[in-house]
């Protein structure tokens, strides 16, 4: 055997192997799909598409790019700055045992973090069914009647509570009244949200004051049950006198806490909110968590967020569907009452999950533990001469420390815990799920004097009575519903869970190519960190100096973040694009004011853009005028420049997605950023679509003053099913004083406040957009916004004989995505975009985006991540059904009863003796080739929209009432 001569160490090292693993497209491939679109190279492609004038000044300056082992090793590195102590802070963070079932099989499986949105139900009854059995768990533990499929977090949460209670109450009034003792951050960004709105937020931080504002003016009312501090109070007088002056009545409630206590519902609380994150989600320095809102029955065509509800298929079986979706923001638009991209959809079935696998015994036997671990810490402090504040109390006890409280919560650090000042002179401590006896001997540690003898367990062996009064215990049942009583054996949950996860269609299985919502890879090595202890396992409000780790990943990405936009500064606080677009606004809008301009408060939104810049320029108290688009979906300069000068004094900004929500680069960009800053506005560019800018052309750079980005697109965090994503919000020089941030971060003088509960967002998922800009460098970056615009062309091309791209620029090209005109076909066939959406099912394929910006049309965006081979299969599925779509034409197949009509087509109904259809069954079946690609049969034919929205169900209910 001849032997290779050796070579340098250097040349067997390869920093840049994760970039061909990320994309998906080989040289080879490259060459090929360059000759269909009829170009030379790449560069020579993008040179054609991408203007001359907003072309990058210098290339981006990151670090160059390292193996996937290399990069674990450095983030490695960086997590052990952080210090993960006993954490007794609370807040509404606690520690909680993730089951293993749960931890491997949902929060690691690709099958359920890299589904999208369940906009198609057909393809997503799977993660619907978890999300009604969340609706069902929330709705059963507050006795509420309605819940949707969960929010941001507890404290946006109370926020869109209020903005509910303002919209559905005959109260004239705009006073907001809050207990002073509700969470510190829950205060803080109902403060933020309200400003914008014109509602005066009166805080009660006292019993006194409490009284006195009730007895006031006011159209809502927010109280925390259990409190910050612990203190569990008996509300129902409260509830009466609030409903006596036509208010509403919201209480912030601790899910575990109500299998014992009596839920909101049954003292007639109009609003019920919180997070499900002690249900299995660990902390991760804030987030991501599942919160919820429950509401009144006759509140819920108004309930902001996503509600999923049962309808019947097209044979008549029950099945899931997103509800009342005609009142979402991508139709309502300006008249939006809130921003539906609010959901944490992955939490929300690891939540869900918990309750099913635990049950109602088995939570309420968590939550015993926990109130009688509390009550017997209680008693121990007492015998050390610290008596509790309250007696009553579930998992929080707080004493009156007076001057000592520094001395005492420097003793915790020493001892590697964490205890929580919750005012000055008082310390707060609270237990959770994973509270042990030697946390409780820990605390009295803490709090014995030297030489004092500690308390013992075997004194308590017999156990406590939870400090609960008895008139507040729960006497109602809940979770009675066989899912929650079925899968409590960890072979009966896996397979529950595999059982769901098999009927939905994720990026393990196909390309989904959504148009506007770039559904890419999500590396395994991306997403191994976050579930390392030190990112999960701490607390967000713990001191700075055991957050080192995410302090510098922090700072990291926001230095990477800055290069890739050419923006001056970012934060990474919102936890979710929606929630950047409207931090952006209200960095613009603070801005004008700090200038004495008030009156600016005129937002332009060109007609074709996302339906959630008007949505949120609404909650930024901002005027929406609408400005027109040309015939190839360029804005119309014109327009813009007559509405400039009409609204010249009052203009506040105006809201682009660049490249266009049309799929295109449009020419004059530049023009349009330096028309609206003569007239004094400022230029925010959606980062929507970043995919097709990074590494080419920077919004920074060529005339946008604030951008929004979504991390769960551009950067690679997975879209969850519908959630988490994080939406970075950055801004030139002049706009930094303005981010948003906690109060306890020391803000400068104008800054917006807080938009998240956590002063990190969704901390713990940002380690996969560092893994990804560590790992791909500027030089992958960039060859990925390349080979994306490689890819959508290719596309575009391909299918220009069957399906016209819509809008192109001047040569015919498109961005990263192209908009497949299918309107002409309905005429001649009576086949509908929706019916090719379909039909697509049944060739094993999540649809393209249905109707957006265009109805009738199909918005198709491959990404760079997907291989040839899957974007030829794509292709050809279209063509087929192009094809099927010409019999019709041709008079073979009955306008009304061909594959298209009828898809997508389950096995039930293909394998029932009786076939009556024009079409024969193989053909319904759509199996392109099936010895390279495994068959995906949807559980459910398709659903019936109209038949769910009059006869709504948001919950489990049993069998008989779907007849």
């Amino acid at each position: 055997m001849l032997m290779q001569s050796a070579r340098p160490l250097g040349e067997l090292e390869n920093p840049n192997e994760f970039i061909p693993r990320h994309i998906g497209v080989s040289e080879p491939d490259e060459r090929h799909m360059l000759s269909v679109i009829g170009e030379a190279s790449r560069r020579a492609l993008v040179e054609s598409i991408v203007p001359q004038s907003i072309k990058r000044a210098r290339a981006m300056r990151l670090p160059p790019p390292v193996t996937e082992a290399a990069a674990l090793a450095e983030l490695k590195s960086i997590a052990k700055r952080n210090q993960v102590f006993r954490s007794f802070i609370g807040q509404g963070y606690y520690g909680t045992f993730t089951p293993g079932v749960i931890l491997r099989n949902v929060l690691e499986n690709p099958a359920w973090y890299t589904a999208y949105t369940p906009y198609q139900a057909e393809i997503s009854q799977g993660r619907m069914e978890a999300l009604v059995n969340f609706q069902t768990m929330v709705c059963d533990l507050t006795a509420m009647p309605i819940a949707n499929a969960s929010m941001l977090d507890e404290a946006t949460a109370a926020a869109e509570a209020m903005t509910l209670a303002k919209r559905s109450v005959r109260s004239k009034s705009h006073v907001f009244v809050v207990a002073g003792d509700c969470h510190p951050q829950t205060i803080e960004v109902i403060q933020t949200r309200a400003e914008p709105l014109g509602i005066e937020v009166k805080l009660a931080n006292s019993a006194d004051e409490w009284a006195t504002l009730l007895a006031g003016d006011c159209f809502a009312v927010l109280a925390q049950y259990p409190s910050t501090s612990g203190r569990i109070d008996d509300l129902r007088a409260d509830v009466e006198k609030v409903h006596a002056k036509q208010a509403t009545f919201i209480v912030a409630a601790d899910l575990l806490a109500l299998t014992l206590l009596v839920p909101p519902g049954e003292f007639d609380a109009d609003i019920v909110v919180g997070t499900t994150q002690r249900f299995g989600m660990p902390m991760g320095a804030g987030g991501p968590h599942a919160a919820y809102l429950a509401c009144r029955d006759d509140f819920k065509r108004s309930m902001p967020g996503r509600l999923v509800g049962v309808s019947v298929d097209s044979h008549g079986n029950p099945a899931y569907r997103l509800a009342l979706q005609t009142r979402e923001q991508h139709i309502r638009r300006e008249k939006a009452t809130s921003n539906i991209c609010t959901a944490q959809v992955l939490p929300a079935v690891v939540a869900s999950m918990y309750a099913v696998y635990h049950g109602p015994q088995g939570l309420k036997r968590i939550a015993q533990r926990v109130a009688s671990y509390t009550a017997i810490l209680a008693k121990g402090l007492a015998q050390l001469g610290h008596q509790p504040h309250k007696v009553a109390f579930f998992d929080t006890v707080t004493l009156h420390t007076g001057e000592a409280s520094s001395a005492l919560i420097a003793k915790g650090h020493a001892l590697r815990c964490n205890l929580r000042e919750s005012w000055p002179g008082y310390i707060s401590m609270s237990l959770d799920e994973t509270t042990r006896r030697t946390d409780v001997e820990l605390l009295w540690k803490v709090f014995a004097k030297p030489g004092q003898p500690l308390p013992t367990f075997a004194a308590f062996e017999k156990g406590v009575e939870p400090a609960i009064p008895p008139e507040l215990r729960r006497t109602s049942d809940y979770l009675t519903h066989p899912v929650f009583n079925t899968h409590h054996s960890e072979t009966g949950m896996l397979r529950y869970i595999r059982s769901l996860s098999d009927k939905d269609l994720a990026l393990d299985r196909t390309m989904i190519p959504l148009g506007s919502c770039t559904m890419k890879l999500n590396a395994t090595s991306e997403m191994i960190p976050i579930t390392w202890p030190e990112f999960a396992h701490v607390h967000p409000f713990a001191p700075r100096d055991q957050l080192q780790g995410y302090a510098e990943l922090d700072e990291q990405l926001r230095a990477w973040l800055c290069e890739a936009t050419g923006y001056a500064g970012i934060s990474l606080q919102p936890n979710a694009g929606s929630q950047g677009e409207y931090a952006g606004l209200l960095a613009i809008k603070a801005w004008h004011e700090s200038r004495g301009e008030h009156h600016r408060k005129v937002c332009l939104i060109p007609s074709s853009a996302h339906g959630t810049n008007p949505a949120s320029a609404q909650m930024a108290g901002m005027q929406v005028v609408v400005t027109a688009c040309d015939d190839n979906g360029n804005v119309d300069m014109a327009d813009l420049q007559a509405k400039c000068e009409q609204h010249s004094a009052n203009l506040a900004c105006i809201m682009i997605t660049y490249p266009s929500t049309h799929g295109v680069f449009e020419m004059r960009v530049k023009e349009l950023c330096e028309m609206v800053h003569r007239h004094g506005g400022r230029v925010y560019v959606d980062g929507a679509n970043m995919n097709a800018l990074v590494g080419v052309a920077a919004p920074g750079e060529f005339g946008g003053d604030v951008s929004h980005l979504n991390l769960h697109k551009t950067f690679c965090i997975p879209h969850g099913g519908g959630g988490p994503g994080v939406g970075p919000v950055c801004v030139v020089e002049d706009l930094v004083p303005f981010l948003p941030g906690h109060q306890s971060g020391g803000l400068p003088a104008h800054a917006v406040g807080a938009v998240s509960a956590a002063p990190l967002g969704n901390a713990a998922v940002l380690p996969i957009s560092w893994m990804y800009c560590r790992m791909m460098g500027a030089e992958g970056l960039t060859q990925a916004t390349e080979v994306a615009i490689l890819s959508a062309n290719y596309i575009s091309a391909r299918l220009r004989d069957h399906y016209p791209t819509l809008y192109a620029s001047e040569n015919g090209h498109v961005a990263h995505e192209c908009i497949l005109d299918l309107r002409p076909l309905k005429d001649a066939s009576g086949v509908t975009a929706e019916d090719v959406a379909k039909r697509l099912i049944d060739y094993g394929f999540h649809a393209p985006t249905l109707s957006f910006p265009v109805p009738g049309t199909l918005m198709v965006e491959p990404t760079e991540s997907e291989t040839l081979e899957e974007i030829d299969r794509f292709i050809a599925a279209m063509i087929a059904i192009r094809e099927e779509i010409r019999r019709v034409e041709r008079g073979e197949w009955p306008q009304d009863d061909n594959p298209l009509k009828h898809a997508p087509h389950t096995a039930g109904a293909l394998l029932k003796g009786e076939w009556t259809h024009a079409y024969p069954r193989d053909v319904g079946a759509a199996i392109l080739d099936e010895r390279r690609h495994a068959k995906y049969w949807p559980p459910v034919g398709r659903v019936d929209n109209v038949y769910g929205d009059r006869n709504l169900f948001c919950s489990c209910v049993p069998m008989s009432a779907y007849e």
